[in-house]
């Protein structure tokens, strides 16, 4: 594999609405040991919303899909999380539009593009304990295993995403509901960090099959 079609986004965005799903719940219980609880119901509503317009959808490109996501994500997901996972879609279908197939140097132009367009949405930076962190631990490392094979890379950048919710654990959280809390955050895990970790394991393994 040296690009992802259609076929493949089509299923990387189901893997990821049924791992949100799976792991309402434990999401939901990481979010409460100094969130309010609500991110893993409020990340399940949003991707619920989006098997069930599924059919619905523009899938004549990747881009047109992921707009698609983007606008029943936004207006499905409670709290903050909707914008953010919203502009994470957004961001990317505007990156990807009228593609049918995309290469690593595109996946890793569209991540980027995720990455300033969150930031500039929510006011968060690298370094705050959010989810960018490990978007950006995956952007880092496809950037570093660009010319071996895909699915290879996907391995080594579903990798770097767990790893980073180890290293953010000994962080302040400086973004959301946790960071209220302050230092009282070190040795908690972001469950934004640990739900794109979560989702990249179960990608590869979808893809894989």
């Amino acid at each position: 594999m040296d690009k992802l079609n259609l076929q493949h986004v089509e299923l990387i965005v189901n893997t990821m609405a049924e791992t949100a799903i799976k792991n309402e719940a434990y999401f939901s219980e990481l979010d409460a040991v100094m969130g309010d609880a609500d991110f893993g119901v409020s990340l399940a509503g949003g991707f619920k919303a989006v098997l069930k317009d599924w059919e619905g959808f523009d899938h004549s490109s990747i881009g047109s899909l992921l707009l698609s996501v983007s606008k029943t994500i936004t207006g499905n997901t409670g709290g903050c999380s909707g914008p953010v996972w919203g502009t994470l879609f957004m961001r990317c279908g505007m990156s990807f539009k009228d593609k049918t197939e995309i290469n690593i140097e595109e996946i890793i132009a569209g991540l980027k593009n995720a990455i300033e367009g969150i930031s500039k949405r929510g006011g968060a930076e690298l370094g705050d304990k959010t989810l960018l962190d490990a978007l950006n631990a995956i952007v880092l490392s496809l950037e570093e295993n660009k010319e071996i094979e895909l699915l290879e890379a996907f391995r080594k950048a579903s990798a770097a995403a767990v790893e980073t919710r180890e290293i953010t654990k000994g962080w302040v959280a400086k973004r959301g509901r946790q960071s209220f809390t302050g230092d009282r955050s070190i040795g908690t895990y972001d469950p934004g960090i640990v739900a794109v970790g979560d989702m990249t394991i179960a990608i590869v393994n979808a893809l894989e099959a």
